[in-house]
């Protein structure tokens, strides 16, 4: 090669040589290239530079599709290059080896057919004979830059970099660097073209520039992919082997076996169109899913919620009206106004199936048995039964759930229930609907509003499921102690049913047939083991129990068995007998006693007024004294806003009656007025206490005690106007729990004594009044010359006619 080198220095070029055009690549000075020949023109100028001086000139296409090019479509500009050596291919084609001499200018074309032969002009460059400093700068830069595109490229090579750092020259320098970029054809013959060497390397410097930040995006966009191939490669390699060992082992492809399963339940669950829709398409989702990601986890619990709920399973009703009337008198006593309500809409269930369920609120004292109704309900309309406590609640996603963006999100309580029943028409129960909070989670009872509302539940929209589900079958059951903490809005959506306390008939009723059976039951002892008469149960229900309700009083029964249980397990025989002699022994010494075993001696200003709590009726007692002083009124008792006002009037009142109570017009300046109620660290407040206190004050101005046995309820204007109360069955077992058998009520509260049992009417004679003229006669008789003060107020006669007896009349 080096003989052959030397030869080449010495030759010399004609002005007329046989001209190839070449594709894709420009040749540059020095360049030894191999070239595939195919062009029958390309072919005949090669064999005719063969047969000459081996001289031929290359010339770059500027179109490289072209197979036949004109003149225009060549640059001007190329090599005179030398043929080293042929390679016919079997193809026909011929295999070149060049190399190139000398760079020519065309200065025309003397012949195009079979082959093109052109006329040349050698171009001459002179490289520079002095090396200045800022030529060295640009050589080294070109150096570098040539060095990182190549490492970039990773087709870096110690040998071609040795040969770029050992060359002094500039324009060579040049051609070398810019024959191995692999540029665009447009700038590489640019570079060709440019006959300054100093020139053409700084062009050079500017391509390898332009290039080396380009080439840097590319290596970086390289890695990144290469290095997520790797991982899924890996990833890929690993799945493989998992499935080649499980396929030794025997087992098959889970993941797949778990998208048949879900594709197969699908299609057998009846849901709506919309949801089926939905649910394919995450189906299809998860297929295309990798089985250990955490987003196929999301979309196939996602989808088990769509299989899991009963879209449109339901239980059928039992609506043989006498069967369900027998199971409600089977599990409940009393409650007939309940019982019918329910016969009621099983009824219109029976003449309509698609009417819509009903949102009933069960509202009374704890211990009335409104949660176990819940279910006797469910049990009489053969359904299925789901309790939900709202106590407390205060995040808004419990009803409506979570979206499933969050982590850990799920259904809210609503539908979690349907589907732990499995059908889509339980019997719904939501207990403590009163005791619902809120906070910065939201407010829980306005998600309740269009779960509650038969006009809009038949599309609730849960957060997580995100599609609407039909609610109008449930029947919805809730419970309350008191209704003034529900919001207006909710409890409007509501049919609302008052549950009082119960009798003591009732009561006694209720332990012999369920109490005692279940508390004998649970402590497991024999029925024939304990005897407890109903003059014993009385005893238990007065003096051991104060409630409206009968929890209290199972528990005093499960109190008395669980000592028998021990006797028993000791080794007694039986049977024990409970009697009022014994009781004792097993309840202790009594918890309550009746007002009428109490010290109700007669006293002026002591009032026993009747009051509604959460927990049924309570006496309220008001007491009142007058003191020397300057008009003042001292109220105690932890007395609420409504009580205090009441005192207020009823002072007014007063001091408006100062004739009939015989004082002077300036008495009230002279004294100081102290109304207390006991038990002073209990919250006390209600529009219930009116004429109780105007009573008292009657009293201790007059001197004159009340009569014994009587009790009273109701608010009082200040023209003495007596108003309506609420809760009056719940007092008047109040009443009747402390002895008292006289009770003062508004006269426009004699349409509620229908509401009250007929055994409970018997015992207590009830006296409406609509002017406390009325009761001031009642209580105390004639005060002063009250008797004129009555005739003034109500010249016919005085409306305080008693109520009581088997007709309430």
């Amino acid at each position: 090669m080096g003989d052959f080198g030397e030869q080449t220095q010495d030759l010399e070029i004609p002005e007329s040589l046989p001209m190839m055009a070449v594709r894709d690549v420009v040749v540059f000075n020095y360049m030894i290239i191999p070239l595939f020949v195919g062009r029958p023109g390309s072919i005949e100028a090669v064999n005719e530079g063969l047969g000459s001086n081996k001289l031929l000139m290359l010339v770059t296409q500027k179109d490289p599709t072209k197979d036949d090019p004109e003149e225009k479509d060549l640059y001007e500009v190329g090599m005179v290059s030398m043929i080293m050596r042929t390679l016919k291919l079997p193809d026909g084609r011929l295999k070149v080896l060049v190399q190139a001499l000398s760079k020519a200018k065309i200065r025309s074309i003397l012949q195009k057919k079979p082959y093109y032969r052109v006329e040349i002009d050698l171009v001459e460059e002179q490289e520079p004979t002095e090396i200045t400093v800022e030529t060295e700068a640009l050589m080294r830069t070109v150096r570098e830059h040539t060095e990182k595109i190549m490492s970039l490229r990773g087709i870096l090579s110690s040998d071609l970099m040795m040969i770029i750092n050992n060359i002094e020259e500039p324009g060579r320098l040049a051609d070398l660097v810019g024959s191995n970029l692999r540029l665009k054809i447009s700038e590489s013959q640019k570079i060709l073209e440019t006959i300054d060497p100093i020139e053409r390397l700084r062009l050079v410097a500017d391509l390898l520039h332009k290039e080396l930040e380009v080439s840097t995006v590319q290596a970086k966009i390289q890695s990144d992919a290469k290095e997520e191939m790797s991982r899924s490669q890996r990833e890929y390699f690993l799945r493989e082997q998992i499935q080649a060992l499980k396929r030794e082992l025997g087992d098959e492809d889970s993941y797949s076996q778990e998208i048949e399963e879900l594709s197969k339940q699908l299609r057998k669950k009846k849901m709506p169109k919309y949801a089926k829709k939905e649910a394919r398409k995450q189906l299809r989702r998860l297929e295309m899913m990798h089985p250990d990601a955490s987003e196929a986890t999301i979309v196939r619990t996602y989808l088990e919620w769509f299989l899991d709920l009963p879209w449109r399973e339901s239980s059928k009703d039992m609506l043989d009206l006498k069967v369900a009337a027998e199971v409600l008198d089977e599990d409940h006593y009393g409650l007939d106004r309940i019982k019918e309500r329910i016969l009621e809409y099983l009824a219109v269930r029976k003449l309509n199936a698609d009417t819509k369920g009903p949102i009933i609120c069960f509202a009374g004292p704890p211990g009335v048995g409104k949660t176990s109704l819940g279910q006797a309900i469910a049990k009489a309309m053969n359904r299925k039964f789901y309790r939900l406590s709202l106590g407390g609640m205060r995040d808004e996603a419990e009803i409506r759930g979570h979206r499933r963006t969050y982590i850990g999100a799920m259904p809210g309580r609503i539908l979690q229930g349907l589907k732990s029943v499995g059908t889509n028409n339980p019997v719904f129960m939501m207990d403590e609907i009163d005791k619902v909070g809120e906070d910065y989670r939201g407010d829980p009872s306005s998600a309740l509003l269009e779960v509650l509302d038969p006009e809009q539940n038949n599309s609730f929209s849960d957060h997580y499921m995100n599609l609407p589900f039909d609610l109008s079958k449930v029947m919805f059951i809730t419970t309350a102690n008191r209704t003034d903490t529900i919001p207006g809005p909710l409890l409007d959506r509501m049919e609302v049913i008052q549950l009082s306390g119960y009798t003591l008939e009732e009561k006694m009723v209720i332990a012999n047939k369920y109490l005692l059976p279940r508390q004998v039951s649970e402590n497991g002892i024999k029925p024939a083991i304990i005897k407890i008469d109903d003059a014993t149960l009385e005893l238990i229900i007065s003096k051991y129990t104060h409630e409206a309700g009968v929890r209290n009083l199972e528990r005093a029964l499960g109190k008395v068995c669980r000592k028998i249980a021990r006797k028993v397990a000791e080794g007694g025989k039986g049977p024990y007998v409970i009697s009022a002699n014994t009781l004792e022994k097993y309840l202790g010494p009594p918890k309550y006693l009746p007002e009428t075993e109490l010290d109700t001696s007669a006293q002026p200003g002591l009032v026993i007024g009747l009051a509604w709590t959460e927990v049924g009726g309570e006496l309220l007692h008001i007491e009142t004294s007058i003191l020397p002083g300057k008009g003042k009124l001292l109220l105690t008792g932890q007395l609420g806003e409504v009580m205090k006002e009441s005192a207020q009037a009823a002072l007014s009142y007063c001091r408006s009656r100062n004739k009939e109570l015989g004082v002077e017009p300036d008495y009230f300046d002279t004294v100081d007025i102290h109304i207390h109620v006991p038990a002073g660290a209990i919250p006390k407040d209600g529009p219930s206490a009116g004429i109780t206190m105007t009573t008292a004050l009657f009293s201790a101005i007059s001197g004159k005690a009340v009569k014994k046995g009587v009790a009273m309820t109701g608010e009082v204007t200040l023209r003495g106007r007596v108003l309506p109360i609420g809760g009056l069955k719940d007092k008047a077992l109040a009443a009747l729990r402390a002895g008292i058998n006289k009770v003062i009520i508004p006269l426009e509260n004699q349409k509620d004594l229908v509401e009250i049992p007929e055994e409970l009417r018997k015992k207590i004679t009830f006296f409406p009044v609509k002017h406390m003229d009325e009761v001031v006669e009642l209580t105390l008789g004639h005060v002063g010359s009250a008797k004129t003060a009555l005739k003034d107020a109500s010249p016919k006669k005085s409306s305080a006619k008693s109520v009581s007896g088997k007709n309430g009349k």
